[in-house]
């Protein structure tokens, strides 16, 4: 156990000086192995380890599911994802923020990236809000806090990388975690309500649009809507697996930005020279966590965090609860999808034996792992608006997404103790 946490610490301390998560785990991981058992067992395992993961062809989905938002991003739905939603809200107060969320909720359900949803609509949807005088935190915070539904609203990277990991269904998966995410964007139009109406110099009223503006914006979405019904509908009711939807739904937004007049030989292939670049990222994470799982286990990290949570002689969902507490303080120093790598081996054992669904349980971790996207002092999703927005100081921002982070932790509770919210819809199908 004082191995594995001097090997955090190690890791920690190396990531902050800059090396990628990935690599730094990778190091780690492989020092602690070699120290515990030797050089040449800790080379065998690690390339053993990266050989499996990289032949496993579960993991083909991502790629996919990375070059469909790829070209989704290239086809610009985002922007008139956003036109519609400022012209129905724009009017309220705190209407472009509300506009923000519904759209981030549009392009979480095609793009599947909480990093992605966040920089693209950032470049939509922060200039309106400085041009009628949005505090910049808060616009700031609408668009962070937004983004996070990258990896709730299906289709998820999260959700797919927990399915293969626990081999729980992904279209479950996929159909569980859409009532969460519709209550992620009721909550947050309410928090911006909230706020709007009694600090008003926050979120000011933007001029009203016509009502055929509105219905016109109306018939540029409808894109959205179709890639969205087909992949999850196709997934749910058996036509294709989930990889053939991930192959689908890039085709689909390729088509769209090919309408669209937004693609060309040179976009295309920088549009796959993108996707591969993520794709990269997400297996050297992947790397990275197996061969730091493996160095964790030797050293009985897991067996340590289990004892621990059994002595504490609670009630199962109490158990849940401490749980959930150590996912939040993991996210204020480890990203999300490395997160659910390094952590899945040692809770869904300990989840599965307390007899709770774990479709149930991915959504609730997939949801405490977005709100470390907004957790100081990591909160990944915040310096990505901070990359686009450099004169906002780090402290407004994070003072702009107070509010959301409180709506966070109520939706939390609210499929905690209410797990209906996240199985009723897989049980309909």
């Amino acid at each position: 156990m004082v191995i594995s946490l001097i090997g955090f610490a190690v890791l920690l301390a190396i990531a902050f000086l800059g090396l990628p998560l990935g690599f730094s785990m990778m190091l780690v991981g492989f020092v602690g192995f070699a120290y515990i058992r030797g050089v040449e067992p800790a080379l065998e395992t690690v390339s053993q380890q990266i050989l499996d993961l990289a032949l496993n062809n579960n993991f083909v989905v991502l790629p996919l599911f990375v070059l469909m938002g790829v070209f989704v991003f290239r086809a610009a739905l985002a922007e008139d994802v956003y036109e519609a939603a400022h012209a129905w809200l724009g009017n309220k107060r705190g209407g472009l923020a509300m506009a923000t969320v519904a759209a981030c909720g549009g392009f979480a359900a095609i793009s599947g990236s909480s990093v992605a949803t966040a920089a693209t609509m950032a470049k939509v949807s922060i200039p309106p809000m400085r041009r009628y005088k949005y505090n910049n935190g808060f616009a700031a915070g609408t668009v962070a806090a937004g983004g996070t539904m990258g990896i709730l609203i299906p289709p998820s990277a999260a959700l797919i990388v927990y399915g293969i990991l626990t081999e729980q269904s992904i279209g479950d998966l996929f159909i569980a975690g859409i009532i969460p995410g519709a209550i992620t964007i009721l909550l947050y139009i309410a928090v911006i309500w909230l706020v709007a109406r009694f600090w008003p110099g926050l979120a000011p009223r933007a001029p009203k649009s016509s009502w055929s503006h509105r219905w016109h914006t109306l018939s540029r979405v409808w894109g959205v809507l179709v890639l969205f019904l087909v992949i999850i509908g196709g997934i749910t009711i058996g036509i294709f697996t989930p990889t053939e939807g991930g192959g689908i739904g890039a085709i689909g937004a390729l088509l769209f930005a090919l309408a669209r007049k937004k693609m060309n030989m040179r976009i295309f292939f920088y549009a796959l020279a993108e996707a591969a670049e993520t794709s990269a990222m997400i297996f050297t994470i992947a790397f990275g966590a197996l061969i730091l799982n493996n160095f964790v286990n030797i050293a009985e990290m897991p067996n340590a965090i289990v004892d621990f949570i059994e002595s504490l002689d609670i009630a199962p969902i109490y158990v849940i609860l401490v749980i959930l507490a150590i996912y939040i303080l993991l996210g204020t120093i480890i990203e999300g999808l490395a997160m659910i790598f390094l952590t899945v081996p040692i809770f869904v054992p300990l989840v599965d034996a307390m007899g709770f669904d774990l479709i149930w349980f991915g959504i609730v971790m997939v949801m405490v792992v977005e709100i470390s996207l907004i957790t100081p002092p990591i909160g990944l999703n915040v310096f990505v608006i901070k990359s686009m927005m450099p004169d906002v100081p780090l402290s407004a921002m994070f003072k702009g997404i107070a509010p959301f982070f409180a709506a966070d932790i109520v939706r939390l509770l609210m499929v905690v103790f209410i797990p209906a919210l996240a199985l009723w819809l897989p049980a309909q199908f």
